[in-house]
């Protein structure tokens, strides 16, 4: 049985450091147990290469796995998923790394290494994550690099880095080739993104504390960018969901809207908006949409509600265009089912409330009067739009509108729809984003968690849906300018954010680096993460026409042979051959002997060759050793290169030897 070959100490250098910058980003989303579990085991490993401790033996190992495992349960509370996945995927990676003795346990460490960079795409792939993964990437080629050596070579870091950066920028056409050519598919598995409100944003429920939580947070949602200038802020409704059952607390989708029923009747009417969106990933399946929004992806379609919603949560990063018609008429004539729907309510509780929705009633018989009405009463009446309305009571709507006053859009929304409700007018809440912050230098809108809104929209015969946002008359300036600016007296703002560059756009100099990073990855996120199948299709047909599955694989083929043969170019390089008089010189007296029957072996050097050939032709030994004497002299020796001196002793060879193999020369 063979012995297994000793780990060189180039690659054990290596592969620490390309651990550590593997893991690195992963502190931002794991336990911090793990970064002391880290240096524990690279402490062990280290002195067992110096021959200070042993290796953990199979009770030590057992040990320090359950260990291990015990810590990714408790931190994460379970060993499935995303979360509890990547704890125990950087668990057997550093444990690998103090039980590994062989090149074969190097390799298996690189390889663990190649997969720990992927997965911090899961959490953030933005193009700094993708910049900052070439560092790990080019440790871990200088680790396999350094596999490669002796054991007691004597081999400089300096010098393996070097050569894994050179093979990484030799491997760039290729790369880029297959990334514009490569089929795009779907993933053959995927794992649940954590549920929590900073990632995922909107729930398909709603309280007024909910949408206040999401508004303290930065998160980006999605970017849009639209054909012409862009919209108004006040006309920037972001539909993502509609709530119309009311328990009393809290807002949820109705059972009917969460099937697939059939779309609701609207008609086109105005001028249409087109716009491109890259989303976030939120792990539901709604997407982002002005009203009335459609798309023309296969995966999506128009629920009953008017919102966009795709077959599969959104996991990754995705890109989808939209054509939104803001004037069209919504469902004028509206099935009865669904007017119920809209007008449910408790059977109790909010006595207050009902009392002067009655009246209301009463005083307008008209719908639209009374929307008026109500509306008015928000404006006129001194109500405080705020982050801290307090906490509500059992009968919260009626403590809101005669007591406190004090709400975000979340209150103002509920308590309309509840009023109108009462009033026996079909309401319902849509909860979205309103409004988002333009960037001048990539002429699109970032919408972010902050941006959180609901709004609230009614039903009158001959007209359909109509949207009214009763915020918008308690805190003009939050639809028209911003949450930053309805929040100034309050000061609110952010406050859990401290160091958030969004807090201090004021400050020119840092909104503009801000600005300009962020159109950065936009564009990657645009351009690389959103080219994708329907994308590179639509990239190959502008290029090549109509595109079918045999060009496709042609060109694939192609592309990758062209790949190849450049890359291939770039490590021989014949050319610098051929401009050597030297090489060129004694490649000739190699075909030259080769005609006599003596054909240089692999591996034999010039001086031997030439005493092989000497011996085999002795009447023309003086001509080839006078020859083999000055190439070795010009190339090895380190004598002046006078290339007309070879090329005259290569004719001497030329002019001794026979005509044809076994005729002497005269």
């Amino acid at each position: 049985m063979s012995t297994p070959q000793a780990l060189p100490r180039v690659a054990l250098t290596w592969l620490l450091v390309a651990q550590a910058l593997a893991i690195l980003p992963h502190f931002l989303h794991v336990p911090l147990w793990l970064a002391g579990f880290w240096l524990a085991c690279v402490t062990w490993r280290v002195q067992a290469f110096r021959m200070k401790v042993g290796y953990p033996g199979p009770t030590a190992k057992i040990a320090l796995v359950a260990v291990a495992a015990a810590g990714a349960y408790v931190s994460r509370g379970t060993l499935i998923g995303l979360d509890g996945g990547v704890v125990l995927l950087i668990a057997a990676f550093i444990l690998k790394m103090v039980e590994m003795r062989s090149r074969r346990d190097g390799l298996v460490l690189v390889f663990l290494g190649f997969f720990v960079v992927v997965t911090s795409y899961l959490f953030d792939d933005s193009i700094a994550t993708a910049l900052y993964s070439l560092l790990p990437v080019t440790a871990l080629l200088a680790a396999l690099i350094g596999l490669q050596q002796s054991p007691g070579a004597v081999v400089r870091p300096q010098a393996t880095l070097r050569l894994a950066g050179q093979l990484l920028l030799q491997a760039l056409p290729l790369m880029l080739l297959l990334f514009v050519f490569f089929p795009r598919m779907e993933p053959l598995w995927s794992l649940p993104v954590p549920d929590k409100k900073g990632i995922t944003g909107l729930s398909d429920n709603m309280s007024p504390g909910d949408v206040a939580e999401l508004s303290q947070s930065t998160e980006l949602v999605f970017r849009a960018r639209f054909e012409g200038p862009l919209p108004p802020r006040r006309d920037l409704y972001w539909r993502a969901l509609t709530l119309e059952h009311y328990d009393g607390r809290r807002w949820s989708q109705g059972y009917a809207a969460q099937g697939y029923g059939a779309p609701p009747a609207w008609r086109r009417q105005g001028n249409p908006l087109r716009y491109s969106v890259v989303m976030q990933p939120t792990a539901k399946p709604w997407l982002f949409g002005l009203d009335v929004a459609e798309t023309d992806r296969d995966d999506v379609r128009q629920m009953s509600d008017f919102r966009l919603q795709r077959r599969r949560p959104v996991d990754r990063a995705l890109l989808y265009q939209v054509t939104s018609w803001p004037q069209a008429p919504r469902e004028v004539n509206a099935a009865p089912q669904g007017m119920r729907r809209a007008l449910q309510l408790p059977s109790a509780g909010n006595p207050r409330t009902r009392a002067w929705a009655e009246d209301l009633r009463a005083r307008y018989p008209a719908t639209p009067d009374l929307v008026k009405a109500v509306l008015a009463h928000f404006r006129q009446e001194p109500y405080v739009y705020t982050l801290h309305p307090g906490e509500g009571g059992a009968d919260d709507i009626d403590q809101f509108l005669f007591e406190t006053r004090r709400g975000f859009c979340a209150h103002y929304a509920g308590a309309m729809a509840f009023v109108l409700r009462v009033a026996g007018i079909p309401a319902r809440v849509v909860a979205g984003y309103q409004g988002g912050e333009p960037n001048a230098a990539g002429n699109y809108i970032q919408v972010r968690q902050f941006d959180a809104h609901a709004w609230v929209e009614y039903w009158q015969p001959d007209t359909g849906w109509v949207s009214a946002d009763p915020t918008f008359q308690v805190s003009p300036e939050r639809i028209e300018q911003g949450l930053e600016e309805a929040l100034a007296k309050e000061g609110t703002f952010l406050e859990d954010s401290p160091l958030s560059p969004l807090r201090y756009r004021n400050l020119g100099w840092l909104n503009e680096l801000r600005m300009t990073w962020d159109n950065l990855n936009y564009g990657w996120q645009r351009w690389v993460l959103g080219y994708q199948g329907e994308q590179q299709l639509a990239f190959l047909q502008r290029w090549f026409g109509a595109v079918d599955g045999r060009v496709f694989a042609l060109s694939l083929v192609g592309g990758v042979g062209l790949a190849f043969a450049v890359v291939a170019l770039f490590l021989f390089k014949p050319w610098v051959r051929l401009r050597d008089p030297q090489q060129r010189a004694f490649r000739d007296f190699e075909i030259l002997l080769a005609r006599q029957g003596l054909r240089r072996h692999p591996g034999e050097g010039p001086r031997d060759f030439a005493r092989r050939a000497a011996a085999a032709l002795p009447r023309q030994a003086a001509a080839i050793d006078a020859f083999a004497h000055l190439f070795e002299a010009q190339r090895y020796a380190g004598e002046p290169a006078a290339s007309q001196a070879l090329r005259d002793a290569l004719k001497a060879v030329r002019r001794a030897l026979p005509w044809r193999p076994g005729v002497s020369s005269s």
